[in-house]
């Protein structure tokens, strides 16, 4: 027996570190053809393209993971089988449930580890990923001239060069658009020559324009006043543009809201215990508002009586007994009492909407919390479910080769995430409980992986039907 489990322990870690290695791959390279253009375009360092891959390394794991295991599972026991071993270990009297308790413990293993990771370390990369995504938004697209096309990246320029020798800052037949001293003060320069120097610090280039000649429109302030036309030939003219909207800057990674994907289980348990006092003061102050609305009579009065007045006033005044009290009253006096009557009533059903839609979003934001605390959990055990599902599935397979292991495997993990994923907008809007739209998809897959290993065990692909295999007896 414990050759066996020898054996079972030598043969997972190939494949499962092989198909997380592949799937990593695969995710990485989906997430550069996704991004790299935009990522290239903003003429960032290197380093930061780095880093903000290693990030998003955090959700590639928490999805290469789980499916590494079913499809280590597959492979390792569906070998046993494709070589006949297992139906020696299985005449030897040994069940699957004793064969695969050394993988299950393995299983165990890295859904203690997945857990750590889902609480630990994927909430801070997702936090730190997001900051250094905005930080990239904010930074403008390099400065790069295009011969032939008009540039204006720059505020207030708009830049055309016919020719630009390759490997040089050199400039031929360069036109410039300046509109820096606004719409009334256009500005357009002509060289023959001209080349780019960058300043040292980096927030600023010279475009030194030889052998050229400027033109210049000014506008008359007003209809009396002629326009002005300026003409200016020069040898040299230097213009200074202002590349400080092109240097990426990067704000403190500590700073900024954290969201729920964001945070660890114990942040978002003191979020939901705020969120449950908030409700319970917001549930009391509803139904103190109900309270003095129910016993006010106003929202009666304006139903009844704001269809009457002021044709039927004197019935009102007579069927209705509250109206006694305005007995005394001319009708300019009782038009103000009752309409401040109205506006009071008015404004009470609008705090008492408010309210519940205050209650509504606590209830809702609350709900996310959970939903994300049992999402790490669910994901995490997904490691131990998988393994169940693959080790008997792998036996019954026997032959099929890589491509029917991919297939299954793809098609499972698929029907999971899926599920998973549609419980969680369930639990989201409030249509599920949130225990329940998360671990739904577990539930259905543990049943699947017991029915599995029952399946297997018996052997009853091979026997009569079940009945008669737990009963000992036959149909009559």
């Amino acid at each position: 027996m414990k050759r066996l489990h020898r054996l079972i322990l030598r043969m997972l870690p190939g494949p499962f570190f092989g198909w997380l290695g592949l799937l990593m791959f695969l995710l990485v390279m989906q997430f550069l053809i996704r991004y790299l253009p935009d990522l290239a375009c903003k003429g960032l360092p290197p380093g930061v393209i780095v880093e903000l891959i290693a990030y998003n390394l955090a959700y590639m794991v928490v999805l290469a993971v789980p499916m590494s295991v079913l499809l280590a599972a597959l492979m390792t026991f569906g070998r046993l089988a494709e070589t006949n071993a297992y139906a020696v270990i299985k005449n030897a009297g040994i069940s699957l449930p004793q064969l695969l308790w050394p993988a299950a413990l393995i299983a165990l293993m890295l859904t203690g580890g997945m857990w750590y990771f889902n609480n630990e370390v994927l909430p801070e990369a997702n936090f730190r990923a997001r900051n250094l995504w905005q930080d990239i938004r904010r930074k403008q697209p390099g400065f790069e001239l295009q011969a032939g096309v008009f540039y204006d990246g720059l505020k207030g320029y708009s830049i055309l060069v016919q020719h630009i020798p390759p490997g040089s800052n050199e400039l031929e037949d360069v036109i410039v658009y300046d509109y820096t001293e606004g719409a009334r003060r256009r500005t357009v320069v002509k060289a023959a020559h001209g080349r780019i120097i960058p300043a040292p610090s980096g927030t600023s280039v010279d475009l030194v324009l030889e052998d050229g000649e400027m033109h210049r429109l000014l506008e008359a302030p007003s209809m009396v006043d002629e326009d002005r036309y300026e003409w200016l030939a020069f040898e040299r003219h230097r213009l200074r543009l202002d590349l400080s909207d092109f240097v990426f800057e990067r704000s403190d990674p500590n700073d900024g809201f954290r969201s729920d994907r964001t945070m660890r289980t114990a942040e978002m348990i003191r979020h939901v215990d705020s969120l449950e006092q908030t409700l319970a003061a917001q549930r009391r102050t509803l139904m103190t508002l109900s309270l003095r609305l129910a016993a006010d009579s106003l929202l009666a009065a304006e139903r009844d009586a704001e269809p009457l007045l002021p044709r039927h006033r004197d019935a009102l005044v007579v069927t209705n007994p509250a109206s006694f009290v305005l007995a005394g009253l001319d009708e300019v006096q009782y038009e103000q009492v009752y309409a401040s009557a109205m506006q009071q009533a008015r404004n009470s059903r609008a705090e008492i909407d408010n309210t519940r839609r205050s209650l509504q979003w606590a209830a809702q934001r609350a709900d996310r919390y959970r939903v994300e605390i049992h999402k790490k959990y669910s994901i995490a055990v997904a490691c131990l479910i998988f393994m169940l599902i693959g080790a008997p599935l792998g036996l019954s397979i026997r032959r099929g080769g890589l491509g029917t292991v991919g297939a299954l495997a793809v098609g499972i993990f698929l029907f999971y995430w899926i599920t998973l994923v549609q419980g969680e907008k369930l639990a989201d809007r409030g249509l599920l409980t949130p225990w329940v739209g998360m671990w739904a998809a577990n539930i259905v897959m543990a049943l699947v992986g017991l029915w599995l290993l029952l399946y297997v065990t018996l052997d009853l692909h091979a026997t009569p039907p079940l009945r008669r295999r737990l009963f000992g007896k036959d149909d009559a």
